[in-house]
Protein backbone atom coordinates (compact mmCIF):
# COMPACT_ATOMS: atom_id res chain seq x y z
CA UNK A 1 0.00 0.00 0.00
CA UNK A 2 2.13 2.37 -1.13
CA UNK A 3 -0.62 5.26 -1.78
CA UNK A 4 -2.25 6.57 1.72
CA UNK A 5 -4.90 7.02 -0.12
CA UNK A 6 -5.84 3.21 -0.73
CA UNK A 7 -8.68 1.72 0.53
CA UNK A 8 -7.95 0.00 3.23
CA UNK A 9 -8.07 -4.03 3.15
CA UNK A 10 -11.16 -6.10 4.65
CA UNK A 11 -11.70 -7.50 8.03
CA UNK A 12 -11.02 -10.98 7.08
CA UNK A 13 -7.25 -9.91 5.43
CA UNK A 14 -6.52 -8.23 9.00
CA UNK A 15 -8.08 -10.79 11.16
CA UNK A 16 -7.02 -13.67 9.43
CA UNK A 17 -5.48 -13.53 5.98
CA UNK A 18 -2.72 -10.56 6.32
CA UNK A 19 -2.23 -8.75 2.89
CA UNK A 20 1.08 -7.98 1.23
CA UNK A 21 2.53 -4.28 0.49
CA UNK A 22 0.99 -2.95 -3.12
CA UNK A 23 4.53 -1.07 -4.02
CA UNK A 24 8.12 -0.22 -3.24
CA UNK A 25 9.23 2.22 -1.02
CA UNK A 26 11.98 3.17 0.16
CA UNK A 27 11.14 2.23 4.01
CA UNK A 28 8.47 -1.00 4.32
CA UNK A 29 6.74 -1.71 7.63
CA UNK A 30 5.94 -4.72 8.52
CA UNK A 31 2.80 -4.58 10.84
CA UNK A 32 -0.07 -6.23 12.86
CA UNK A 33 -3.22 -6.36 11.03
CA UNK A 34 -5.08 -4.73 14.57
CA UNK A 35 -2.93 -1.59 13.42
CA UNK A 36 -3.14 -1.71 9.93
CA UNK A 37 -5.98 1.37 10.17
CA UNK A 38 -4.24 3.28 12.37
CA UNK A 39 -0.91 3.28 10.21
CA UNK A 40 -2.83 4.55 7.22
CA UNK A 41 -4.05 7.51 9.13
CA UNK A 42 -1.18 8.48 10.58
CA UNK A 43 1.23 8.19 7.54
CA UNK A 44 -1.08 9.64 5.72
CA UNK A 45 -1.60 12.97 8.44
CA UNK A 46 2.52 13.07 8.12
CA UNK A 47 2.54 12.69 4.53
CA UNK A 48 5.19 10.04 4.39
CA UNK A 49 4.67 8.14 0.98
CA UNK A 50 7.92 6.84 1.26
CA UNK A 51 5.88 4.21 3.49
CA UNK A 52 4.66 0.52 2.37
CA UNK A 53 3.33 -1.29 4.76
CA UNK A 54 2.93 -5.08 4.74
CA UNK A 55 0.92 -6.16 7.44
CA UNK A 56 0.60 -10.55 9.08
CA UNK A 57 -2.76 -11.39 10.49
CA UNK A 58 -4.09 -9.94 13.81
CA UNK A 59 -5.03 -13.09 14.21
CA UNK A 60 -1.79 -14.07 15.14
CA UNK A 61 -1.97 -13.04 18.54
CA UNK A 62 -3.76 -15.85 19.37
CA UNK A 63 -1.05 -17.99 18.50
CA UNK A 64 2.33 -15.34 19.50
CA UNK A 65 4.39 -18.44 19.09
CA UNK A 66 3.86 -17.57 15.50
CA UNK A 67 4.93 -14.00 15.31
CA UNK A 68 8.94 -14.13 15.46
CA UNK A 69 9.15 -16.57 12.58
CA UNK A 70 6.44 -15.02 10.40
CA UNK A 71 8.08 -11.57 11.17
CA UNK A 72 11.89 -13.60 10.26
CA UNK A 73 10.19 -14.62 6.41
CA UNK A 74 9.09 -11.05 5.47
CA UNK A 75 12.28 -9.72 6.79
CA UNK A 76 14.03 -12.06 4.44
CA UNK A 77 11.56 -11.80 1.58
CA UNK A 78 11.82 -7.41 1.27
CA UNK A 79 15.11 -6.83 2.37
CA UNK A 80 16.63 -6.27 -1.08
CA UNK A 81 14.02 -3.84 -1.96
CA UNK A 82 14.03 -1.51 0.81
CA UNK A 83 16.64 0.05 2.07
CA UNK A 84 15.05 0.39 5.59
CA UNK A 85 12.49 -2.26 7.36
CA UNK A 86 10.76 -1.16 10.70
CA UNK A 87 8.46 -3.78 12.49
CA UNK A 88 5.38 -2.31 13.97
CA UNK A 89 4.64 -5.00 16.73
CA UNK A 90 5.68 -4.83 20.26
CA UNK A 91 6.39 -8.09 22.20
CA UNK A 92 2.69 -9.37 21.96
CA UNK A 93 3.37 -12.75 23.69
CA UNK A 94 6.28 -13.63 22.49
CA UNK A 95 8.69 -13.71 25.29
CA UNK A 96 10.94 -11.03 24.13
CA UNK A 97 11.54 -13.58 20.86
CA UNK A 98 10.57 -11.32 18.38
CA UNK A 99 13.28 -8.38 20.41
CA UNK A 100 15.75 -10.75 20.19
CA UNK A 101 15.16 -11.75 16.36
CA UNK A 102 14.37 -7.62 15.41
CA UNK A 103 18.34 -7.16 16.92
CA UNK A 104 20.06 -10.32 15.02
CA UNK A 105 17.99 -9.31 11.48
CA UNK A 106 19.00 -5.37 12.49
CA UNK A 107 15.43 -4.04 12.49
CA UNK A 108 13.30 -1.84 15.15
CA UNK A 109 10.47 -2.56 16.51
CA UNK A 110 8.02 -0.80 18.81
CA UNK A 111 8.95 -0.38 22.58
CA UNK A 112 6.71 -1.89 25.33
CA UNK A 113 5.05 -5.31 25.81
CA UNK A 114 1.97 -4.63 23.79
CA UNK A 115 -0.23 -2.53 21.83
CA UNK A 116 -2.22 -1.05 25.19
CA UNK A 117 1.00 -0.13 26.66
CA UNK A 118 2.30 2.06 23.47
CA UNK A 119 -1.16 3.37 22.70
CA UNK A 120 -1.21 4.62 26.02
CA UNK A 121 2.36 5.23 26.58
CA UNK A 122 4.29 2.68 27.94
CA UNK A 123 5.23 5.04 31.42
CA UNK A 124 1.59 5.74 31.96
CA UNK A 125 0.90 2.63 31.23
CA UNK A 126 3.15 0.82 33.66
CA UNK A 127 1.58 3.32 36.39
CA UNK A 128 -1.44 1.08 35.94
CA UNK A 129 -0.14 -1.97 37.88
CA UNK A 130 -3.18 -2.05 39.95
CA UNK A 131 -5.02 -2.91 36.59
CA UNK A 132 -4.95 -6.46 36.96
CA UNK A 133 -8.16 -6.54 36.64
CA UNK A 134 -9.12 -4.83 33.51
CA UNK A 135 -10.13 -6.27 30.02
CA UNK A 136 -8.46 -3.76 27.37
CA UNK A 137 -9.82 -3.00 23.83
CA UNK A 138 -8.50 -1.13 21.06
CA UNK A 139 -10.66 0.93 18.21
CA UNK A 140 -9.83 -2.65 16.05
CA UNK A 141 -11.02 -4.89 18.97
CA UNK A 142 -14.19 -3.26 19.46
CA UNK A 143 -14.87 -3.71 15.53
CA UNK A 144 -13.57 -6.85 15.45
CA UNK A 145 -14.92 -8.20 19.00
CA UNK A 146 -16.64 -11.18 17.78
CA UNK A 147 -13.45 -12.21 15.17
CA UNK A 148 -11.03 -11.83 17.63
CA UNK A 149 -12.57 -12.47 20.94
CA UNK A 150 -15.90 -14.38 20.82
CA UNK A 151 -15.66 -16.57 18.69
CA UNK A 152 -12.37 -18.12 19.04
CA UNK A 153 -12.91 -18.28 22.59
CA UNK A 154 -15.88 -20.41 21.70
CA UNK A 155 -18.07 -17.78 23.17
CA UNK A 156 -20.93 -18.35 20.11
CA UNK A 157 -21.58 -21.76 21.51
CA UNK A 158 -20.83 -21.97 25.23
CA UNK A 159 -21.60 -18.35 26.80
CA UNK A 160 -21.27 -20.08 29.85
CA UNK A 161 -17.42 -20.19 29.76
CA UNK A 162 -17.87 -16.40 29.86
CA UNK A 163 -17.42 -16.63 33.69
CA UNK A 164 -14.33 -18.87 33.45
CA UNK A 165 -12.73 -16.42 31.03
CA UNK A 166 -13.91 -13.47 32.52
CA UNK A 167 -14.97 -13.59 36.23
CA UNK A 168 -12.11 -12.28 37.46
CA UNK A 169 -11.99 -9.05 35.27
CA UNK A 170 -13.99 -6.17 36.99
CA UNK A 171 -13.67 -3.68 34.32
CA UNK A 172 -13.34 -3.34 30.31
CA UNK A 173 -10.88 -0.19 29.32
CA UNK A 174 -12.05 0.84 25.88
CA UNK A 175 -8.82 2.69 24.87
CA UNK A 176 -9.89 4.77 22.32
CA UNK A 177 -7.83 5.65 19.54
CA UNK A 178 -10.01 8.15 17.63
CA UNK A 179 -13.42 9.89 18.63
CA UNK A 180 -16.28 7.70 17.58
CA UNK A 181 -19.25 7.10 19.09
CA UNK A 182 -20.49 4.33 17.16
CA UNK A 183 -16.87 2.51 18.20
CA UNK A 184 -17.77 3.56 21.94
CA UNK A 185 -21.27 2.13 21.95
CA UNK A 186 -19.40 -1.36 20.69
CA UNK A 187 -17.04 -1.41 23.20
CA UNK A 188 -19.86 -0.41 25.71
CA UNK A 189 -21.45 -2.89 24.51
CA UNK A 190 -19.40 -5.53 25.02
CA UNK A 191 -18.59 -4.79 28.46
CA UNK A 192 -22.37 -5.34 28.67
CA UNK A 193 -22.28 -9.23 27.11
CA UNK A 194 -18.99 -9.62 29.55
CA UNK A 195 -20.62 -8.46 32.47
CA UNK A 196 -17.59 -5.78 33.38
CA UNK A 197 -17.96 -1.95 34.08
CA UNK A 198 -17.26 -0.23 31.01
CA UNK A 199 -14.45 2.51 31.11
CA UNK A 200 -13.74 4.54 28.04
CA UNK A 201 -10.03 5.91 27.96
CA UNK A 202 -9.10 8.41 25.11
CA UNK A 203 -5.50 7.50 24.06
CA UNK A 204 -5.27 8.74 20.21
CA UNK A 205 -2.33 6.79 18.59
CA UNK A 206 0.27 7.68 21.55
CA UNK A 207 3.55 5.83 21.08
CA UNK A 208 2.96 4.57 17.55
CA UNK A 209 2.27 7.52 16.38
CA UNK A 210 6.01 9.47 17.93
CA UNK A 211 7.54 6.26 16.89
CA UNK A 212 6.26 6.37 13.15
CA UNK A 213 7.34 10.01 12.78
CA UNK A 214 10.76 9.14 14.69
CA UNK A 215 11.30 6.07 11.84
CA UNK A 216 10.18 8.50 8.49
CA UNK A 217 12.45 11.24 9.48
CA UNK A 218 15.22 8.86 10.37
Amino acid sequence: MSNPASPLPGARELTEEGFAPSGRGRILLIACGALAREIVAIRARGGWDQMDLTCLPAILHNHPERITPAIRDLVARHREAYERIFVAYADCGTGGLLQAACAELGVEMIEGPHCYAFFEGNAAFAAHADEIDAFYLTDFLARQFDAFVWKPLGLDRHPELIEMYFGHYRTLVYQAQTDDPELTERARLCAERLGLVFERRFTGYGELATTLEHWARA
